[in-house]
């Protein structure tokens, strides 16, 4: 029962936050985001400054909109895993009281 207290302390204490892993992203992961700052670089110095500036706000209407689905399917998976949980947990009562 140990590791279920830790996590559940880890939790509840804000020390599980899955979108600041460390280290998790491959190297296909890597090479997209490289591309991205390198195309947007390039429309930035083309843009006149209010193009600029219009630009940026759309690149943080998109972030918002992912962080927004991002966090959909966060509790939409974790719901999901925790149902799966419960559904263990039945069946294992059932096994044992047979």
């Amino acid at each position: 029962m140990l590791f279920k207290k830790r996590i559940l302390h880890d939790l509840y204490n804000g020390n599980i936050i899955p979108w600041e892993r460390h280290g998790s992203h491959s190297e296909k992961y890597n090479e997209l985001l490289s591309k991205i700052e390198e195309e947007e670089r390039y429309f930035i110095s083309k843009m006149s400054l209010d193009d600029c500036e219009r630009f940026q706000e759309l690149s943080q209407l998109h972030m918002e909109l992912s962080t927004s689905e991002e966090d959909n399917l966060f509790s939409y998976a974790f719901t999901i895993g925790v149902l799966l949980a419960m559904d263990i947990i039945k069946e294992t009562e059932e096994i044992y009281n047979d």
